[in-house]
């Protein structure tokens, strides 16, 4: 397709999905973002436009890379998914006998079923922390594995907003003595140039400049309000990231934290490695697929749904062993959809019955907005 604003392709049939696309940019003149859709492994949708850095105008181009927030929980799950598929790890076993530490403080029988869909009582950390405490790997699992739960695990879930990253990560490099970042980058050959845990200096160039809306900024005031300390604490932990997640020098807009571990909210992607990587976990991509349905019928047992132990405003999504099988926005294709979206609008998933891949990625960010879902309608009308 030919737009002077819009660039890449989108194949016969899917033009609808190019329009919701480009609708997302009304009224939104220093946007970026990018969408990419594989189906049955074959890229049938690869568009970008906009601005990736308002502060120069730097346009977005087709290896603009963005902040993807919770997609990278989704990312996690894959990895962690991957191991039990490897018969490296187990769902139902207790998280101590891979990371003995954490059966400190009543933890002993918390499942790493429970330890990833949000049920194991860490959603904060009593200790506030600082920035410098989320730059180095071992501070935060440390402190989550001596934690007394804020819950009885398993008894209730809260959305573990930041530490998920933690405890999925520390599982992770318990059982393969790799950072999670490194672990992920092979397994996620052949486009780990593209996506990273922790990204590295001579890549950091590709990172867009997140810009935050009003709703955005009033998704924070609020949540400042709320009575509930431990959901604002879970997003900040305390002051080391500020509760709108990105001021014009700091907090994910931080090089810092682009380079640093931190797989629950830190992972940074372009649209098309996260849609070759969700296709991949359904059908075979680019010669790879990551995840066998056995695993995929293991890892979609729904575990957390409706009201959560602190409460939150509904509707609630609901999550699976990691993943969402249904977003708050209903945001997914269909009932066999699993994913994950992330904070501002970034939204990653696959869909077993299309055999789809999505990926949307945006440095506009703004609250409860339905960007990405209009794409996935227009997806759906699409393949209808």
């Amino acid at each position: 397709m030919s737009d002077p604003d819009v660039h890449g392709t989108a194949r016969a049939g899917f033009e609808r999905v190019a329009d919701a696309f480009r609708r997302g940019f009304d009224r939104r003149p220093t946007m970026g973002a990018a969408v990419s859709v594989r189906i049955e492994g074959e890229t049938v949708v690869d568009l970008w436009a906009g601005i990736a850095d308002e502060r120069d105008g730097r346009p977005w181009q087709d290896d603009t890379a963005s902040v993807i927030f919770s997609c990278t929980k989704g990312l996690m799950s894959i990895l962690v998914a991957r191991l039990v598929e490897d018969g490296r790890l187990d769902y139902d076993a207790p998280v101590s006998r891979y990371w003995p530490e954490f059966a400190a403080a009543g933890k002993k029988g918390v499942t790493v079923a429970e330890l990833v869909s949000h049920r194991a009582g860490l959603s904060a950390l009593r200790q506030p922390l600082a920035l410098d405490d989320l730059l180095v790997w071992g501070t935060v699992p440390r402190l989550l594995a001596a934690e007394e739960p804020l819950w009885e695990p398993g008894t209730g879930y809260s959305y573990h907003a930041l530490t998920h990253g933690w405890l999925t990560g520390e599982l992770v490099r318990r059982i393969t003595g790799e950072q999670p970042g490194a672990a992920f980058a092979r397994l996620m050959r052949p486009w780990a140039s593209d996506v990273w845990i922790g990204v590295p200096q001579s890549e950091e160039h590709r990172v867009a400049h997140l810009q935050l809306s009003e709703s955005q900024r009033a998704a924070a005031r609020a949540s400042e309000a709320e009575p509930v300390r431990w959901n604002l604490l879970a997003s900040t932990l305390g002051g080391a990231l500020p509760a709108e997640l990105a001021t014009p020098d700091g907090g994910f807009n931080d090089p810092r934290v682009h380079a640093a571990q931190l797989p629950g909210a830190g992972g940074i992607a372009t649209a098309r490695a996260l849609a070759s990587i969700w296709s991949a976990t359904v059908t075979p991509t680019d010669g790879v697929r990551l995840l066998s349905d056995d695993t995929l019928d293991a890892a979609l047992v729904p575990m957390s749904s409706g009201e959560p132990v602190f409460p939150t405003p509904g509707p609630w999504p609901v999550w699976a062993r990691g993943f969402m099988v249904r977003t708050a926005a209903d945001t997914l294709l269909g009932p066999r959809s699993f994913g994950h979206d992330g904070a501002g609008g970034q939204l990653g998933f696959a869909d077993r019955d299309a055999a789809v891949g999505f990926g949307y990625v945006t440095n506009w960010m703004e609250a409860g907005d339905r960007r990405s879902a209009d794409i996935v309608d227009a997806l759906r009308t699409a393949l209808a």
